[in-house]
């Protein structure tokens, strides 16, 4: 199982490292371009921020996975461990609550891109709506289409030739990032609910573990 995990863990670690690379590489492919030879990628702004958006959404549920999001712990540690256990409980319900909430928004935002119907429903989803107006045509404003994604033509957009990459394409990692929000939040608050930990945080973490290098030091010296 640990195995697993590791290998999960390698792929989501590569992933959000190959995003961060690439945006570093079309930055800097850009800067050269204007500073020696006065020209422009007219396109690298625009994929930086997408790039920057999958970075941000992806990295945010692996952070909740690996208990990295910032937090205060105060409380917690000033209540018995039942108690903190039932603090625990409600924070994860809370933040669990707040990623289906994203998660119903997230869809529906881009499923008009994709040509699916969007919930029904003002909170959460109640089914999918009857009526709704197709965006499956709407294109990014510099990113030029690229080869892979022709099939969409003839699967969204009835045929019609995309000159700019769809915005169904980066748009995607809208649902995708909330939905693994709502996985990690889940197994977060099943490890609570097992004992494993009374918390979805551990921000005194690496202070702790300072300490106790500074112990270990203390009783060499």
């Amino acid at each position: 199982m640990q195995t697993k995990h590791t290998f999960v863990d390698r792929i989501e670690e590569t992933l959000i490292a190959f995003f961060l690379g690439m945006m570093t590489l079309i930055t800097f492919a850009n800067v050269i371009a204007r500073f020696g030879f006065n020209s422009n990628i007219l396109w690298a702004l625009e994929a930086t921020v997408f790039l920057f958006a999958w970075l941000v959404l992806l990295g945010a549920s692996y952070a909740v996975k690996k208990h990295a999001h910032l937090g205060v712990d105060v409380i917690i540690n000033m209540v018995s461990p039942a108690v903190a256990r039932i603090i625990g409980l409600i924070a994860a319900a809370a933040c669990l609550a707040y990623a289906v909430l994203m998660l119903k928004g997230a869809y529906d935002y881009w499923a008009v891109f994709a040509d699916l119907p969007p919930t029904s429903g003002r909170w959460f989803p109640t089914g999918f709506a009857e009526k709704f107006r197709s965006q499956s045509f709407y294109e990014v404003q510099d990113v030029p289409m690229v080869g892979m994604f022709q099939f969409l033509e003839d699967l969204i957009n009835y045929g019609d030739e995309y000159e700019k990459l769809p915005k169904v394409v980066p748009y995607i990692v809208l649902p995708i990032g909330m939905l693994l929000l709502t996985y990690r939040f889940i197994q977060a608050s099943m490890q609570i609910f097992r004992g494993q930990t009374d918390r979805l945080v551990a921000s005194h973490e690496v202070e702790d573990e300072i300490e106790e290098v500074r112990a270990l030091q203390g009783e060499h010296d």
